[in-house]
This record gives C-alpha cells, structure tokens and sequence, in this order.
C-alpha cells in the first residue's frame, strides 16, 4: 500500500464518521447548524477519500 492509499482510507472513514455523527445529532434534534457542518464536512471528506481510493492504483 502506498501513501495515497492509506491517506485515502483515513479520509473515507473520518468522513464516515462525520456523516454517522451528524446524521445521529440530526435526528436526535440537536443544534441544526452543527448537525448541517457535520454533514457536509463529513460528505466532502468521505466523497474525497472514495475518489482518491479510486485514482491510486493498486
């Protein structure tokens, strides 16, 4: 495995969480703008790090 790849992994999976978490804190009826940021931050990295999966070559 190379850098792009592991750094890849890392980015999909902390945008993974971001998009568990916000999901979760907009349900539940949280803040809705922190749930809003969370959401979108958590897409961006997540569709980020699923691109650079798809760009490395294995």
């Amino acid at each position: 495995m190379n850098v792009k790849s592991i750094f890849g992994i890392i980015l999909t999976l902390v945008g993974l969480v971001g998009l568990i978490y916000g999901g979760i804190d907009f349900t539940k009826g949280g803040v809705a703008q922190a749930s809003f940021v969370y959401l979108i931050l958590g897409g961006i990295f997540f569709f980020t790090g699923v691109s650079l999966l798809r760009s490395t070559k294995a």
